[in-house]
């Protein structure tokens, strides 16, 4: 395995951080369905605009989403298409430690 410097392990955590709020895994899941405009989002999160804007920013500063403008209006959509695995693999991490859980309660 080939060494990794320390601004690469700095740039995956930045990446890792950016994933890390519910509402912006729930607009992620809406985006891997199509392109969706700002006011789409925000009734989908359940946010004021301005926090669903600020959490669109966090993810297309790391490049996992990009947006385009129609008008006034402002649409987002996925800049990458590698996001099915990584979500695959958090779902295996949550089923084995469910099943650790329920290991350890019937102990």
């Amino acid at each position: 395995m080939k060494k990794k410097s320390k601004q690469h392990y700095a740039a995956r955590a930045r990446v890792a951080k950016a994933l890390a709020h519910p509402s912006r895994l729930l607009m992620l899941d809406a985006l891997a369905e199509g392109d969706k405009c700002v006011c789409e989002l925000t009734e989908l999160v359940g946010s004021e605009q301005s926090t669903v804007s600020k959490h669109l920013a966090v993810l297309k500063q790391v490049g996992i989403v990009e947006d385009r403008k129609e008008g006034v209006m402002t649409f987002y959509r996925l800049k990458v298409g590698c996001l099915e695995g990584f979500w695959s693999c958090i779902e295996a991490v949550l089923q084995e430690h469910l099943k650790e859980q329920q290991v350890a309660l019937r102990g």
